[in-house]
């Protein structure tokens, strides 16, 4: 029985690996190709490397050992200073009815994994991991001088942690009988406050601002395995980065965000 599993996931992985080598080509036909191949090699590298760690820590032989320590150590050099980053939030979704159903151990096992796995991700694309609250994990991305780069590769790094859960995650799940899931993330730019909340070094930093809220906002509209960011960093997408998006449609009474610079709603888009 134990053998006939490995050999199911084994066959799961290699096609997986092809459908995410097929997925990217088909919509990355940018002048980057070079860094688009290295990608897809890291890629299929590291799904690899995430079922096992997801299969041998549900067989109860592998420990999470995820930390905001790098995101942390950024951060102390701008303390009391406002900075100007993409927040980034991915939330996953369900987690309330699985803490109803599934046993504690592999409750626990599932939130190690997405948050390690997620972290692992965003790390990859160059961002920060600032914070865990329950199943969500809050990221930042410096913007620097370079904005276009900067979006590209926020929305880049969001796609992929969908692919990863939804190809890398989910299928070595569904062989320990549980159940499906699915994550939806939110992304907006704009000035964060850097606090410290002691003038001990060593204490917990943190980012203040309508960034935050307006992130997490635009987070809580979004529907599952789906991407939506805000007009800023929207409108400064490559065009053909765009097309994968829509304007969201959303009830008055959720969103009442103004845009400064034009005194009408704020636009968000997201994935179709």
């Amino acid at each position: 029985m134990e053998k006939d599993k490995e050999e199911q996931l084994d066959e799961t992985s290699e096609s997986i690996i092809h459908w995410m080598l097929d997925f990217d080509t088909d919509h990355n036909n940018r002048n980057d190709g070079a860094r688009e191949r290295k990608e897809l090699l890291d890629l299929e590298s590291l799904l690899t490397q995430r079922q096992d760690r997801l299969l041998h820590a549900l067989k109860e032989r592998y420990q999470y050992s995820t930390s905001i320590k790098r995101g942390q150590d950024y951060l102390q050099n701008y303390v009391s200073s406002k900075r100007s980053l993409v927040i980034m939030y991915t939330d996953l979704v369900g987690s309330t009815k699985m803490s109803m159903t599934l046993p504690v151990d592999k409750l626990v096992t599932i939130i190690r994994a997405f948050a390690h796995e997620i972290s692992s991700v965003v790390e990859n694309y160059d961002g920060y991991i600032l914070k865990y609250v329950g199943d969500a994990v809050i990221a930042f991305f410096p913007v620097g001088f370079n904005k276009y780069l900067a979006y590209d590769k926020v929305v880049r790094c969001a796609k992929s942690i969908i692919n990863v859960l939804t190809n890398g995650i989910d299928p070595i799940l569904r062989n320990y009988e549980c159940p499906e899931l699915f994550v939806k993330v939110g992304a907006e730019e704009g000035q964060s406050v850097v606090v410290q909340y002691a003038y001990d070094r060593s204490s917990q930093i943190d980012l203040l601002g309508y960034t935050m809220n307006v992130s997490a906002k635009i987070t809580s509209l979004t529907g599952g395995n789906r991407v939506s960011i805000g007009e800023n960093v929207y409108s400064l997408l490559h065009p053909g980065m765009q097309a994968d998006f829509h304007e969201l449609e959303y009830n008055k009474a959720e969103w009442k965000y103004i845009n400064p610079d034009t005194g009408k709603i704020y636009k968000v888009y997201t994935t179709k």
